[in-house]
């Protein structure tokens, strides 16, 4: 067991779960952080933080000695669930069972039979967009366009979206200032309506991705219905979450580097890599949790068994060592670009083709239409330490 008199980056640490940093700019701490304690101590929270692409690889990589199911907030520190709460808190065997079971779901096939809905949403918001007058994109388009696909999936009523957005951001921590009883609440209103889709499909299984989900077999294995709202309550979250603040927090990082907007206008095979450099650079999902289960040392840090560790995805995905000098500007035509913005290793996101399929159609329907993105207002970032989320971004598109 390390000492507090050995514990680096206390000071830095510090900051971490501080509202504050995350309403303007966390990177500058990231950089400290990568630089001066690459493996920093949170003495308040009690939690090794770890900033640098190799290191939070090498946990990401190793779910025997860094557990997924003690929690993967920080906020869940000290906290034993009865059951997992969602998927992603759970380790091998287990986890390696769910993956099997819903993979079939999220095949490429799939997802492809999905991009004519995505595409319809996508236009059908996109061109309420008036060219040359300040549009809060967060409202118009960011947040409504991947709830209607993930209501499309959920089969929940499509004007019925704006349900699934105050689900989705009660389970948020720090996403909004709503009472505890109004997110829990909200909460439980969401898992027994999943629950009763869950039913309903296996009674009566229609041609859509959840008669898929709740009726898919392995082995004769087959999710029960408690098993199955938990994998829904993490789909409809992640599933909506990433695509939103990719597009928000992208398209706000387009609209000042008005350079790489025109080589996306410019079109060709840019929309491929200028999706993942959103990913990148916006990373969605700042940061998740993981548990030592044993002694271990990382970074060339002694690690106690029981210690959390917080992987720092928007601090890695910046890293120097990986993405050259130019790691924190913006570069549509990256590549390589091994970004971690879907995690890495088993708990790497079933969702990513679905999201990284939506920011192509964007990026190909706004190109098609706008030569120009400019800031026209506010910027107002979200205070969460877990999403980096974008409240309201006016811009102008022309």
């Amino acid at each position: 067991m390390t000492t507090s008199r050995t514990r680096p980056g206390t000071t830095l640490a510090a900051r971490l779960l501080d509202p504050e940093l995350y309403r303007t700019d966390p990177h500058p701490l990231y950089v400290r952080l990568r630089q001066e304690a690459p493996v920093a101590w949170n003495e308040q929270s009690g939690f090794w933080a770890v900033s640098r692409y190799a290191d939070v690889v090498t946990v990401e990589s190793d779910p025997r000695t860094f557990c997924a199911g003690k929690g993967i907030l920080t906020d869940e520190i000290g906290l034993d669930y009865e059951s997992p709460p969602t998927m992603m808190h759970t380790d091998p065997p287990a986890h390696t069972r769910y993956r099997r079971l819903v993979q079939p779901g999220f095949k490429p096939s799939v997802t492809r039979d999905l991009e004519p809905v995505i595409r319809a949403r996508a236009v059908s918001l996109i061109e309420k967009i008036e060219p040359g007058r300040p549009t809060d994109v967060v409202q118009a388009l960011s947040v409504p366009f991947p709830l209607l696909v993930i209501s499309e999936i959920l089969g929940v009523p499509e004007d019925e979206w704006r349900r699934c957005y105050e689900w989705s951001e009660a389970v948020i921590p720090g996403a909004t200032d709503w009472p505890e009883e109004r997110r829990n609440a909200l909460m439980g209103e969401m898992v027994g309506y999943l629950l009763e889709a869950t039913k309903q499909r296996r009674r009566a299984p229609r041609d859509d991705v959840l008669s898929g989900l709740a009726t898919v077999t392995s082995d004769g294995d087959t999710l029960s219905d408690d098993e199955l709202a938990m994998f829904l309550v993490q789909l409809l979250v992640a599933g909506n979450e990433t695509t939103r603040n990719m597009l928000s927090g992208g398209l706000v990082a387009l609209a000042g580097a008005p350079e790489q907007w025109g080589r996306v206008v410019a079109g060709g095979d840019i929309f491929h890599t200028a999706v993942e450099e959103l990913l990148r650079f916006t990373t969605p999902v700042i940061s998740f949790m993981r548990t030592a289960t044993t002694d271990t040392v990382l970074g060339g840090q002694e690690i106690a068994a029981g210690e959390p560790v917080l992987m720092l995805f928007a601090s890695a995905d910046r890293d120097e060592a990986v993405f050259g000098p130019t790691a924190g500007v913006l570069d549509v035509g990256r590549d390589p670009n091994p970004h971690m913005a879907f995690g890495f290793g088993i708990h790497f996101c079933l969702g990513a083709a679905l999201a990284r399929l939506e920011g192509r159609i964007v990026l190909e329907e706004l190109a098609a239409r706008f030569s120009r993105i400019e800031r026209s207002g506010d910027v107002e970032l979200s205070p969460s330490s877990v999403i980096a989320g974008v409240r309201k971004a006016e811009l102008s598109f022309s």
